[in-house]
């Protein structure tokens, strides 16, 4: 008989938030080296992407808190991987670019990430790790579109 911790664990949602934790953990562990958190990795990216871009925008695409979004925007202007300037042609918006120190410090945090990704992959075969990405791709897809 299978008791109720066991039926929860054996919960494709329970294993699969497991695993997306460790993950986590590794990635964030690995790129605090750079002194960037998940989120500040995730601004840095998003600005480099779609920058120069305006600070609220950046968080409408991130769904972050503008709140939250000023906190990140400022350590990563302390650390000289962003600027923040008024925007052209309305002065109370900010545009946020990203430098060239921010640039590099997103190409080692990929590499530290992948790296992460890597070392918690390890367990599967080539093969295995090209059909999970195949299985979780589909099902984050499925998630975006309408049945």
């Amino acid at each position: 008989m299978t008791s109720e911790l066991q039926r929860i664990q054996s919960l494709p949602t329970w294993l699969v938030g497991r695993v997306a934790d460790r993950g986590r953990g590794m990635v964030a562990d690995a790129i605090a080296a750079e002194g960037l958190k998940l989120m500040h990795h995730a601004v840095l990216a998003a600005t480099a992407e779609y920058g120069p871009v305006t600070q609220a925008d950046l968080g409408r695409r991130l769904a972050v808190d503008p709140k939250d979004m000023v906190g990140t925007l400022n350590h990563l202007q302390c650390e000289g991987l962003v600027l923040r300037a008024p925007h052209p042609s309305d002065r109370r918006k900010n545009v946020v670019t990203v430098t060239p120190a921010g640039t590099a410090v997103l190409s080692r945090c990929g590499t530290l990430a992948e790296a992460a990704n890597a070392e918690l992959l390890a367990p599967l075969t080539p093969d295995e790790r090209k059909q999970l990405m195949t299985l979780l791709t589909r099902l984050h897809e499925a998630e975006e579109s309408p049945a």
